[in-house]
């Protein structure tokens, strides 16, 4: 995976992060072509569209399928736009590489089945197209890299990811959590590798769609996958999450681009001190996390000396409440305080299950 570079996001010599648009289903010719035609002139370089859509529960509408093809031809012909569609199975690819499709991408529900992403490597093996994988529904770096690698080893040698969010079972403000913290191990693992923020799937609404691709870009992804229909409310898949052209325009002129490095040697100095002191802070905490599980093991020791069960939900539930009621005054939100207790709660669970064990 070393190999991995981002020469053909270079060579598209942009003066922004790359902007994929495009509704997320190709309904009608006349439909395709008016999107397409209108995201001309703003800031988008490849126009997307849905072309097969594999739906949770059959009865959707799952697209058109391959009728559609012919009509991004004419968005390329016509606009001077590169192509893109989702692709998730070796029909679906040879029938893009007859098309003359310019991107590729695996859907999460691609990813996470090696046998259909080898299917696929195998069908394209050796061209030039690019190819962009979207991380799998549930939070598995191993699997998402894993898929990269194929196509890596089919000679593929534009590659790259696009960060959709994970699956979760508990509902939050997102569709899909983004867990920032995957990707940017993505990145940090691979920091040649371009990555692809999809806000739309992350949200699953258009109000916080700004936010989170600010977010993204702050973090020095390389460019967003947006959804944009025409007329987003009578869109026939995922009407929520879109939004028009010209507010797609309205975005990319709101959204900020941060430089990568300071510049002033006052501003490194700052940051510098502002570093040592998060150090600091952080040696504290592991003293602090350790000094808990330590307290956690004797707990556990009085519990299997009494055979008392190690769990204890009230005692849990009533840890929880107290802790969300100290931290919102300090600033913290009720969703970052209960996702840190919940894994030092895990952790307390697994020292105690040793000691059970002893």
């Amino acid at each position: 995976m070393n190999t991995l570079n981002n020469d053909w996001l270079k060579a598209m010599q942009l003066e922004h992060p790359l902007v994929i648009a495009g509704p997320c289903s190709a309904e009608t010719e006349e439909q395709v072509l008016d999107i397409a035609q209108q995201l001309k002139d703003s800031d988008a370089t490849v126009f997307r569209a849905g072309v097969w859509k594999p739906r949770t529960r059959p009865g959707n509408f799952e697209g058109i399928g391959a009728l559609a093809l012919p009509w991004l031809q004419r968005v390329k012909k016509e606009t001077g736009l590169l192509i893109a569609i989702e692709i998730a199975n070796a029909t679906h690819a040879k029938l893009a590489l007859e098309h003359d499709v310019d991107i590729l991408w695996i859907g999460a529900r691609t990813t996470v089945n090696p046998f259909a992403v080898q299917e696929i490597a195998d069908t394209i093996a050796g061209t030039d197209k690019i190819v962009l994988v979207k991380n799998p529904v549930n939070p598995d770096l191993a699997l998402w890299l894993g898929a990269v690698e194929r196509f890596q080893k089919a000679g593929i040698k534009k590659l790259g990811v696009i960060h959709r969010g994970f699956s979760t079972y508990q509902k939050t403000k997102y569709r899909n959590n983004p867990n920032w913290q995957i990707p940017i191990e993505v990145k940090n693992r691979f920091p040649n590798l371009p990555i692809i923020c999809d806000p739309s799937h992350i949200c699953g609404n258009r109000t916080n769609l700004l936010d989170v691709s600010q977010t993204a870009l702050d973090l020095q992804f390389d460019g967003l996958m947006i959804e944009t229909h025409n007329n987003p409310d009578k869109a026939w898949s995922d009407a929520k999450q879109q939004i028009t052209p010209e507010r797609l325009k309205e975005m990319t002129e709101e959204l900020t681009i941060r430089k990568q490095t300071f510049e002033a040697d006052e501003s490194k100095q700052a940051l510098k001190k502002l570093r040592e002191e998060i150090n600091i802070i952080d040696d504290e905490l592991i003293t602090l996390l350790a000094q808990r599980m330590a307290v956690s093991d004797k707990i556990g020791a009085e519990k299997k000396k009494q055979n008392v069960a190690i769990l204890q939900q009230e005692r849990w539930n009533s840890i929880i409440d107290k802790s969300i009621i100290k931290s919102e005054p300090l600033g913290l939100s009720k969703e970052f305080v209960s996702k840190i207790y919940k894994l030092i709660h895990q952790e307390s669970i697994m020292h105690q299950e040793q000691v059970f064990k002893q």
